[in-house]
């Protein structure tokens, strides 16, 4: 009685443990994420079978001195520096790498003109892991982004 009791139990954790693991879903990094300085809105997207990432909301839209628009000033690209900062592509190339992970990335960084390899790694529905480094992962930086819609 004791062993049929113990195996009950078993199984009812089994069912429950595979009944809230989560889905092997493709797209569930799609959508807005607040960046882990807390200063942007990216929108990740679906194009074909990868994935990328625009930057849709800044905490500064303009230039303090100015009043104009911000511009990808930094850019190690002279021709490009002058990109509006709205809607600039950040991530790009992301393909689905199986649990939970993307890989084979690039994220490109507006506050220091320069371009990573980059990996994201769904923790839950509503947080990301978002790894920008330079040839091997070991040497990188994480920022831990949140979902906003």
């Amino acid at each position: 009685m004791k062993t049929m009791r113990t195996l009950f139990a078993i199984a009812i954790l089994f069912i429950t443990q595979t009944a809230f693991a989560p889905k092997d879903n493709p797209d569930a990094v799609v959508g807005t994420w607040l960046n882990g300085t807390k200063k942007g809105h990216v929108q990740i997207y679906k194009q074909g079978g990868t994935y990328f990432g625009k930057l849709v909301w800044i905490s500064e839209p303009n230039d303090p001195d100015t009043g104009k628009p911000k511009t990808d000033i930094r850019n190690t690209n002279e021709s490009k520096r002058n990109r509006p900062l709205m809607n600039l592509p950040l991530m790009y190339n992301f393909k689905y790498d199986g649990g939970n992970v993307w890989a084979d990335g690039k994220i490109y960084n507006p506050e220091d003109g320069k371009e990573y390899n980059c990996k994201m790694t769904l923790k839950d529905p509503n947080t990301l892991d978002v790894r920008g480094y330079l040839g091997i992962s070991l040497i990188g930086k994480t920022q831990t982004w949140t979902r906003i819609k």
